[in-house]
């Protein structure tokens, strides 16, 4: 007969037993992790990494649902007072079966980009933004081929666009924003797997004109405003592409507006403050989802077309031009 007393111990037993709490975390991975945790100064960003514990239970990081190996670290914070210090450990590079990798928002992240990094080669996102992260966009990023989104806005980065990331036939979405990079838009952009990835490559210090060969890839964004831009802009658009969003504004772009052609996908777009020249295109009236527009402060002149969504903008859109005139402006004499 099974007494009480038995039962309760064979549950005890259960419990305790090394199978029930076998760990799940690859015995490498930790290893790895908490030497990351050693490199940073065992910040308390990175407290619930307890050698003691199932590592892939730890905040910061994912586990795969069969493998148990690590996929996904991701350290961010929300506090700008975090004590997460110093470069990016090495030491990250030995996590093969990481997919995303994210350091976000942490103001104390110095150093580049961590060369070890390349050996990621399962990488599909990366996300290193709003850091004091420097030196320069690294040409090793090109051999991680699975990458889809790569965000490294927000930084301290300086010195050219590598043209090998034009190798990135995955690459959905590529965010070199908010840095300090100088040089043109490679034109090697124009030869990225179609349609290509957004572009957001504003607030740098990019020079030179559009390569001509962009017109040869249909983004759905594309941001090249805030810097010192030159020449024609005209390839990024077209009546067949599919574009939504675009803001070039703030360069010192020069074309003539009159003869460019629009994609009728548009839902924004930016040209303010360049040296932009001839009339608004009647084809701007058949752009029935534009929400945002603004041509202000070029050397614009005639008639502002009427119809379809141009008279829903404001004055503060079209003003500080050469000579346009009409609604909403004041009346063509």
């Amino acid at each position: 007969m099974v007494t009480m007393y038995g039962i309760w111990c064979f549950i005890t037993v259960l419990l305790f037993s090394p199978v029930a709490f076998s760990e799940l975390c690859n015995p490498q991975d930790k290893k790895v992790l908490l030497q990351i945790k050693k490199d940073f100064n065992n910040p308390y960003l990175l407290a619930s990494w307890n050698p003691n514990t199932d590592c892939c239970n730890w905040y910061c990081v994912q586990c795969h649902p069969e493998t148990h190996r690590i996929n996904s670290l991701v350290i961010l914070s929300s506090v700008p007072q975090t004590n997460l210090s110093g470069p990016i450990p090495p030491s990250v590079g030995d996590l093969p079966f990481l997919e995303t990798l994210q350091f976000h928002k942490l103001p104390k992240l110095t150093g580049p980009i961590q060369p070890t990094i390349a050996k990621l080669t399962k990488l599909k996102e990366i996300y290193i933004s709003w850091t004091n992260v420097s030196g320069p966009v690294p040409d090793f990023l090109a051999r991680l081929t699975n990458l889809q989104f790569l965000d490294l806005s927000f930084n301290n980065l300086s010195g050219p666009i590598p043209s090998s990331l034009s190798q990135l036939s995955n690459l959905v979405s590529l965010r070199l924003d908010r840095n300090r990079l100088t040089g043109p838009i490679p034109e090697s952009f124009g030869s990225f797997k179609k349609p290509g990835p957004s572009l957001w490559l504003s607030h740098n210090q990019l020079s030179g004109p559009i390569p001509a060969s962009l017109a040869n890839i249909d983004p759905q964004r594309i941001d090249f405003s805030r810097n010192k831009l030159e020449g024609d802009a005209s390839v990024l658009f077209g009546r067949n592409k599919t574009t939504q969003i675009v803001d070039v504004s703030r360069n010192s772009l020069a074309f003539d507006l009159s003869k460019v052609e629009f994609p009728t996908s548009l839902i924004s777009l930016d040209l303010n403050h360049n040296q932009i020249t001839g009339s608004i295109p009647v084809g701007l009236t058949a752009v029935d989802f534009l929400q945002g527009f603004n041509v202000s402060y070029n050397r614009l002149c005639g008639e502002i077309p009427q119809g379809g969504r141009l008279q829903k903008f404001d004055v503060y859109s079209y003003f500080h031009n050469k000579c346009l005139c009409g609604s909403p402006l004041t009346s063509c004499k």
